[in-house]
């Protein structure tokens, strides 16, 4: 029986079933050299030329990443989110014009906010849960991306992928999605009309904080994702082998990790929705979320493994109770096993979409009942 014949997520287990020849070893191994042996007639019979544009480490973990995104042109490793999404900007043609969503990754939006411009393209900024006004935001000939995040950090708006989808087409545009804070576990953006798909590979992809990496995920296998792949090979913006070696690893566990992140993020939601210091808390599973139903049609097996909770005493009472927990750790990033917890606006500084008492939870793998006591008490200590 062929891999083929078994699920995605025993297919990833066994990075794609593949045994290291030499040895009999179950565990990929890591290609490091940057070049290879010419063949006689001067040609590369390998498929490898150098070590820039392409590595056999890094094409595992892109085997495996686009066979769980189910993405026909493949998937592309980046060495980060960010070099990942800026490739696709600019891949672009100077004077194309983009929408991209109010609410999104902060570095992201800064870059479009402030160097798009310099590479000729235009951006208008909407609220991409608005779909009226994701459509108005349509310059029919002009516009070539629309750009969504869904669940959107830090507030976890839902996009509507296939009516984002519908709306881009319909306008003479593609859609990419950044997918980072849901996962290929639980949203596969292709299956619903996406164009491309995007991930910090660096957060709940690897899972252990310990690689920097992005990655690509393509439905079609066209002109512009051809030159999606021709900037990367030309600028070397190719993860290492090493990191792809660990991102692979990553990819083994993505399941059972995201199923716990997303049962113990339920949890807290839960419990916090009922705390008395805090004053709310934003996350898809919700019911009385705004986006809960849009959620519930296009994720599959839970909500996310990223909540916001609101503290009731403002800003100095939620920057007191992250400098008061134990088992949490205050740290930028998420998606990894340790849970981290963070004061969002202080962090994006002016301008940020982000209340001032606001904190961003990424939830690990520690028991749920852990790190609710653990915020219960930092809450408590700062009104005390």
């Amino acid at each position: 029986m062929s891999q083929d014949a078994f699920s995605n997520r025993s297919r990833a287990v066994q990075a794609m079933g593949r045994i290291e020849p030499e040895t009999g070893g179950v565990t990929p191994p890591i290609h490091v050299s940057t070049t290879y042996i010419r063949d006689p007639d001067n040609g590369y019979a390998s498929g490898f030329v150098y070590g820039r544009p392409d590595n056999a480490t890094t094409r595992e973990a892109e085997e495996i990443l686009a066979m769980l995104e189910e993405a026909p042109a493949g998937a592309l490793l980046f060495s980060s989110g960010m070099a990942a999404a800026t490739t696709v900007f600019r891949a672009l043609d100077p004077g194309d014009h983009i929408v991209a969503p109010k609410v999104m990754y902060w570095a992201l939006r800064n870059w479009l906010a402030t160097e798009a411009a310099r590479w000729g393209i235009v951006v208008d900024f909407v609220d991409a849960t608005d779909l009226a006004a994701l459509r108005g935001a349509m310059r029919p000939g002009a516009t070539k991306l629309v750009w969504i995040e869904t669940p959107a950090n830090p507030l976890w708006d839902v996009a509507d992928i296939r009516a984002a989808a519908k709306i881009a087409h319909e306008a003479g545009a593609r859609l990419a999605v950044d997918s980072t804070c849901a996962s290929p576990v639980l949203t596969r953006p292709i299956a619903l009309g996406a164009d491309i798909v995007m991930h910090s590979a660096t957060k709940v992809l690897n899972g252990h904080s310990d690689v920097i990496a992005g990655a690509l995920a393509g439905a079609r296998d066209d002109d512009f994702w051809r030159r999606i792949v021709a900037i990367r090979k030309s600028e070397g913006a190719i993860i290492g082998p090493f990191e792809a070696y660990l991102l692979t690893r990553g990819l083994r566990t993505l399941h059972l990790r995201v199923e716990r992140q997303c049962a113990s993020a339920m949890t807290l939601t839960r419990l916090f929705s009922e705390h008395p210091l805090v004053s709310g808390v934003l996350y898809p599973g919700l019911p009385d979320h705004p986006g809960h139903a849009i959620a519930a049609g296009q994720m599959e097996g839970g909500f996310g493994y990223m909540l916001s909770i609101r503290a009731a005493g403002g800003a100095q009472a939620a920057i007191g109770a992250a400098a008061r927990v134990r088992l949490w750790k205050r740290a930028t990033s998420l998606g990894g096993v340790e849970s981290l917890i963070e004061h969002r606006a202080s962090i994006e500084g002016p301008g940020t979409p982000c209340p001032d008492d606001l904190l961003r939870l990424s939830v690990g793998i520690e028991d749920a009942r852990d790190l609710y006591d653990d915020l219960d008490a930092a809450l408590r200590t700062t009104r005390d």
